[in-house]
This record gives structure tokens, sequence and C-alpha cells, in this order.
């Protein structure tokens, strides 16, 4: 018996914390959203698909947090402001690269699949804690996560051939 109450209390714990982190990243990537939506005058496209999930990601933070309050738990505001403020010194990095789309373009490719692995592996906790209620809100938020996923990937040759058009024509192609 002591050893079920142990390692429920530990799935529990490992459970909140990963959900904590998660609120933190997606407070991250509003950051990295943010910075970037306005910087993206000859991407029209990818602005609008960011802007798109950026109300998204909005909605997975109420997700996150409705879980997180069914658990009589918060988020983090230290984790939140930390990322959040990592996120902003990561897009500003890219800022003034001649090749700021591109480099964008990896990096929300990359982050999106960091986002996938964690709601992934918060699916794979909360099914083993039995905690059956969380799975559909983390389910619908890492389906919006591939759907992003797959713009960043499928677009990715669209960018960089109308970056090296921009770059040719003698255009800031950057953004």
């Amino acid at each position: 018996m002591a050893d079920t109450l142990e390692r429920t209390d530990v799935v529990q714990h490992v459970f909140v914390v990963g959900l904590r982190n998660a609120h933190a990243v997606e407070h991250q990537a509003l950051a990295l959203m943010d910075r970037q939506i306005d910087h993206l005058s000859h991407y029209p496209e990818v602005a609008q698909r960011l802007k798109a999930h950026r109300a998204e990601t909005e909605g997975q933070i109420e997700r996150l947090e409705e879980i997180l309050h069914s658990l009589d738990e918060k988020a983090s505001a230290v984790k939140d402001a930390t990322l959040g403020l990592v996120g902003n010194l990561a897009a500003l990095g890219h800022v003034f690269a001649p090749d700021e789309i591109l480099k964008n373009s990896f990096a929300n490719f990359a982050f999106e699949n960091f986002e996938i692995a964690s709601y992934k592996s918060l699916i794979t906790v909360g099914e083993t804690g039995g905690l059956a209620n969380a799975i559909p809100l983390l389910q619908r938020t890492l389906d919006e996560e591939l759907a992003m996923a797959r713009f960043c990937d499928e677009s990715l040759p669209a960018i960089t051939r109308k970056y090296l058009e921009l770059r040719a024509e003698g255009e800031t192609a950057s953004h």
C-alpha cells in the first residue's frame, strides 16, 4: 500500500511540475510570436499563421490553468516570467540577422517539436496517474502543436525561396 501511495505521489508531482513547465513554455511562445509578428512584412502568410497560433496558445494556457486548478495547484509565476523573458531575448537575437526569417523559421520548427514532445509526455503521465479529465485538454493542445509544426515544416521551402528572391532583387528579405 505504501508503494502505491508513493508512486501516486510521484506521478502527481511529476504531472504538476510538467504542467507548470508547459505553462511557462507557452508564455515563452507568446513572447517569441509577438516579436516575430511585428517583423514579417514580406511574409504575410507566416504572420497570419503566427497570429492564429498565438490565439491557440492563449487557449492552451487557459487549458493548462484549468487542469492545474482541478488539482488545486497554480502555475509558477517565476517560471512564466523567466521563460517569457527568455523568449523575448531569443527573438531579439535574430532581429539583426540578415536572414532573420530563416533563423526564426528554424527556431519555430524546433520549438514546436519541443512542445509536441512535452505534451506527449504529459499525456503519458496523465494516463499513468489516472488523470483522465486532463487528457482531452492536453490532446487538443497536442493537436494544435502538431498542426503548427506541420505548417513550419511545409512552409520552409516557400519561405526560403521567397527570401532568396527578395535578396536577389536587392530588397531587405530578413522579415
